[in-house]
């Protein structure tokens, strides 16, 4: 049986705004397997801001990352709690539809590590070597 190692989120530039000096990230958010594998979590979240890549920092960009794939804020009667237990019980469900069996306690508690794309770390650390 699959166990869960961790948790990865990849960090890309929006393809939309390549061209533009926005920051806009997508994030796809995997449960990585014990042999390596990853399973998809979430492919539908990113953000995006009006600061310029310049203005930006790879662990800002980390951060931000994390907070987006969720557990997300309380709204209207939902407790922070509430969004939480629905976040993890939200993922042990999709695992199960693909096969790993894990208890959303136990996602809880795995380490989740933030993977920015090259396309991504150019952007904010600009290669010292290209002219320009």
């Amino acid at each position: 049986m699959a166990v869960v190692r961790r948790l990865v989120t990849v960090a890309d530039v929006t393809d939309d705004v390549v061209a533009t000096d926005q920051v806009s990230v997508s994030a796809r958010h995997e449960a990585e397997l014990d042999d390596g594998s990853r399973v998809l979590l979430l492919d539908d979240r990113g953000w995006s801001s009006s600061a310029c890549w310049s203005d930006s920092s790879v662990e800002g960009v980390r951060e931000t990352t994390r907070v987006v794939v969720g557990p997300d804020a309380p709204s209207g009667d939902r407790s922070y709690e509430d969004m939480e237990a629905d976040h993890w019980s939200s993922l042990q469900r999709i695992l199960e539809r693909q096969g790993v069996a894990v208890h959303a306690s136990e996602l809880r508690r795995l380490p989740h590590d933030v993977l920015l794309s090259r396309q991504l770390l150019a952007r904010i650390v600009p290669d010292p070597g290209a002219s320009g």
